[in-house]
């Protein structure tokens, strides 16, 4: 079966490529219908990466978030039309200790391998999950973005101590709602503190107890655990404010992404008997956690469809671009191309 792949081979600019998709395979062949950029797209979009990891990595198809259509099941589970969430990584081999997405032998998406950014993608059985027809395309588009926040949840709820009176998260982007909103939905008697840098950003937060501006954080307010969800040069900021405004024995989830090494402050850490921990990426465990908390809370789409940014209708290769471009200039909000290729 001839396969168009649409892969970056220079900073902005995409071309394509031929090959074949061998129908003879166990693989399941979907056609993307609506996918999600990031901002590690951007990062490889705009060459923001480091010149040696460029030369690695390009030419490659991006976008690791976003669902599809079914052509052609060999195992006949899913009926052709069927719509489907898919997941970027790719395990090689099961650990009985090690998550999927902590082995170093797994693949992922844009990242390691050619991600959705093509006419048909062949991924394993276990690599897509039925997306129920009550669940909005455009939002399901960025589920893989919700289950990295519903990951990093389920591993604080395994990490942190069981005094969970009050929690802080710091960053008031689109991962830090994401985060925000789902562990309100997993743990609503917990006080929710937001803390970031936007006031229209935090006016988002309705269902939280109470939002800050990092620059007004009152000096007698403590949280028992945090989360930070800045990433990039703020991180540094944000982990010593963190520190400076936890509780003793309290945890600290870190989900922001930043391209050089962060200084934090250990000697207090070590005073308060800190436990600190990341958590990247998901796998299907928390893809199928993440489609039952749509379901038990359908409200949760309802809120999760406020950070939709532009939708962006996709014929060419133009047309990627034009995305790519409108996504950096966005104000706020996930861009999403509806994938017509």
């Amino acid at each position: 079966m001839l396969n168009a792949i649409y892969r970056l081979v220079a900073p902005r600019r995409f071309e394509v490529e031929f090959t074949n998709i061998d129908l003879c395979s166990r693989q399941i062949v979907v056609r993307p219908t609506h996918l999600s950029i990031c901002h590690a797209d951007q990062r490889y979009y705009q060459g923001l990466r480091p010149a040696e990891v460029m030369r690695k990595k390009l030419p490659m198809a991006l976008i690791h978030e976003g669902i599809g259509e079914v052509v052609y099941d060999p195992g006949g589970v899913f009926q052709a039309g069927d719509s489907v969430i898919l997941i970027p990584n790719t395990p090689q081999q099961k650990d009985g200790i090690i998550s999927e997405n902590y082995l170093r032998s797994s693949r992922f998406r844009a990242s390691s391998f050619d991600g959705f950014m093509q006419e048909h993608v062949a991924m394993e059985p276990d690599r897509v999950v039925p997306l129920d027809a009550s669940v909005d395309k455009i939002v399901a588009s960025f589920t893989e973005l919700v289950s990295v926040s519903v990951h990093a949840i389920r591993r604080f709820d395994r990490i942190a101590h069981a005094g969970r009176k009050s929690v802080g998260i710091w960053g008031d982007g689109n991962l830090g709602y994401i985060t925000a909103l789902f562990f309100h939905a997993m743990f609503p008697e917990t006080k929710l503190y937001i803390f970031g840098v936007d006031a229209e950003k935090l006016s988002r937060f309705s269902f939280a107890e109470e939002t800050f501006s990092v620059m007004d954080i009152p000096e007698d307010l403590y949280v028992d655990h945090a989360f930070e969800c800045v990433g990039g040069e703020a991180s540094q900021k944000a982990i010593h404010q963190i520190i400076g405004h936890i509780e003793p024995e309290g945890t600290i989830s870190l989900l922001g992404v930043s391209e050089y090494p962060v200084p934090v402050n250990t000697r207090m850490i070590l005073e308060k008997g800190l436990r600190m921990f990341g958590s990247s990426r998901s796998g299907r465990d928390d893809f199928l956690e993440t489609i039952a908390l749509y379901q038990k809370n359908p409200e949760l789409l309802g809120y999760l469809s406020n950070i939709v940014g532009a939708q962006i209708e996709v014929q060419s290769m133009e047309d990627m671009s034009r995305a790519f471009e409108m996504d950096i200039h966005k104000s706020m909000g996930k861009t999403i191309m509806i994938w017509n290729i």
